[in-house]
């Protein structure tokens, strides 16, 4: 008896650690940079920037999790989309003189055309998708190239870069630092504010969930699984919210970046047509047979790509402050290896937008650490090339496994 309890237990922390391999990894490199840097890597300016430097990343991997989820998919003309659209909002506004909001809407629309000509290619006429975006990938950076002539193309247009790189800061409640270099700053509270906010919320709709459950007579978890892992979550939000308020509080560009995810972490766990991704990629034929348009799913994942990377191109212009021919370059394989990493599967119809935040957090912090310590960028590479392969090592693995 106590072996076949002890051979259970077994099993359930075999099982955790495999569906929570990736966080598990997250939380190990996290800790382990942590010591290797004599916790500089906790200094509040480096936790701002940690997701702020990634936030193209994880805007680019939301959207490239559709397309992979079709069927292991992949968008390669993302990085040139971004250099089109960031040349255009570049030289529209400080060149021409452009109204920004005018620009924005631009901008956005053109991203959008972008995915909506690949879409359409792939979808309806069933060119494959990686000739199809390869194609796109020469012929969006030579365009972006010709929109700047060749040249790098500043921003300093006050009104666009407040709506992507300024901070909040509620009045009466934040007190500015005056400091030239406002590292710790105790006088921003308004992201603890936020974050007591986010964690009520969390326990809130746990609890209504819950309810639902119970009244339904739906399967549910133990109320201690639930609301443990709701404790731990919202203790790692209060404490990423006090590393912001040492600092210079919530910035704009974190706020789309947290808009985006959760806009697409609600399409494809909430909506029945964020099903319908799943079920290409699982299985095409007999997804076509119950009535579902595949076609239709093909060309709205690579049409909402273009959009996310038209987004990417203004964030990627506010965050760096000019545009060149270079701008992007291999920013599609960021996205995709975040994908990967957070466990989506390399043949389609697995992934989830909560893998994707860890998959881009954890290359995040390895950029981030490597650089702290002066690792060299070629190393750099090596490291996150072979993160990517053992990911995708792993997936392959356990999916044979799941099939015998």
């Amino acid at each position: 008896m106590a072996d076949k309890v002890q051979e259970s237990g077994l099993s359930k922390l075999k099982s955790f650690a495999t569906k929570n391999s990736m966080t598990i990894a997250l939380v190990v490199v996290f800790a382990l940079f942590c010591y290797l840097t004599g916790g500089r890597l906790l200094y509040a300016q480096n936790m701002s920037n940690l997701l702020l430097q990634n936030g193209y990343v994880l805007v680019l991997a939301c959207g490239m999790l559709l397309c992979i989820l079709t069927g292991g998919n992949i968008d390669l003309s993302v990085g040139s989309v971004i250099c089109l659209t960031g040349g255009m909002a570049a030289v529209m506004v400080n060149n021409l003189g452009w109204n920004s909001y005018i620009t924005i809407i631009i901008c956005l629309l053109v991203g959008l055309l972008v995915g909506i000509w690949q879409g359409y290619w792939i979808g309806y006429v069933r060119i494959p998708p990686f000739i199809t975006t390869l194609a796109g990938m020469f012929v969006f950076r030579g365009i972006g190239r010709l929109v700047l002539d060749s040249k790098t193309v500043p921003i300093k247009d006050k009104a666009f870069m407040n709506l992507f790189t300024s901070y909040i800061n509620i009045p009466g409640l934040d007190v500015i630092s005056t400091r030239a270099n406002p590292v710790e700053n105790p006088h921003i509270w308004s992201p603890l504010v936020v974050g007591a906010i986010a964690v009520v919320l969390i326990f809130f709709m746990i609890a209504r969930s819950r309810a639902n459950k119970a009244k339904n007579g739906y399967h549910q978890n133990k109320a201690i699984v639930d609301y443990g892992r709701a404790l731990i979550v919202s203790a790692l939000i209060l404490w990423y919210c006090d590393k912001l308020s040492n600092y210079k509080g919530i910035s704009v560009m974190l706020v789309w970046v947290l808009a985006v995810c959760l806009i697409y972490y609600f399409i494809t766990s909430k909506m029945a047509f964020g099903r319908y991704f799943y079920a290409v990629g699982g299985n095409e034929k007999a997804t076509r047979l119950s009535g579902i348009d595949t076609n239709r799913v093909y060309f709205i994942a690579y049409a909402n790509m273009g959009l996310l990377a038209g987004l990417c191109g203004l964030l990627c212009l506010a965050r760096v402050g000019s545009v060149s021919g270079q701008t992007g370059t291999s920013f599609e394989m960021d996205a995709i290896a975040s994908c990967f990493i957070g466990g989506a599967s390399a043949y389609g119809g697995v992934g989830t937008v909560g893998g994707v935040v860890i998959g881009a957090l954890l290359l995040g912090v390895l950029n981030m650490g490597m650089s702290i310590i002066g690792i060299t960028d070629s190393w750099q590479y090596v490291v996150k090339g072979g993160v990517l392969l053992v990911a995708v090592i792993f997936d392959v693995v356990s999916s044979r496994k799941t099939a015998r």
